[in-house]
């Protein structure tokens, strides 16, 4: 999978444009579904990552893309249920991110990709 950040806000991923948060599940691109996590808003002044979220659990590892300047907040309760599914997750900026799905066949891709902050 080729993936790269082109600007904040702007992800291409194999030729295909977003201008939204990306979940990626063995390969397969959606729209991040974020509304669940949107309730802690307050709490950290940014959407955070929550386990309230669909996440894509698979795989031996979870690369989540932190965004343009790795802002993105993950609550404890991800790290939690990744430790209790026995996943890996692995975070960086998007921009690495991007470089990190290069690496992986397509349908080990678990991710979830920030495209601002």
């Amino acid at each position: 999978m080729h993936a790269r950040l082109v600007k904040f806000g702007l992800i291409e991923i194999d030729g295909q444009h977003y201008d939204y948060d990306v979940s990626i599940t063995a390969g397969k691109i959606t729209k991040r579904k974020k509304k669940p996590s949107k309730v802690f808003r307050s709490r950290y002044n940014h959407t955070p990552l929550s386990a309230d979220e669909p996440i894509p659990w698979g795989g031996e590892k979870l690369i989540v893309g932190t965004g343009v300047y790795g802002a993105l907040p993950i609550m404890e309760q991800v790290y939690e249920e990744a430790n209790r599914r026995g996943i890996e997750i692995v975070t960086a900026p998007t921009g690495e991110a991007c470089r990190l799905l290069e690496t992986l066949d397509d349908g080990d891709i678990y991710a979830i990709l920030h495209i601002t902050c």
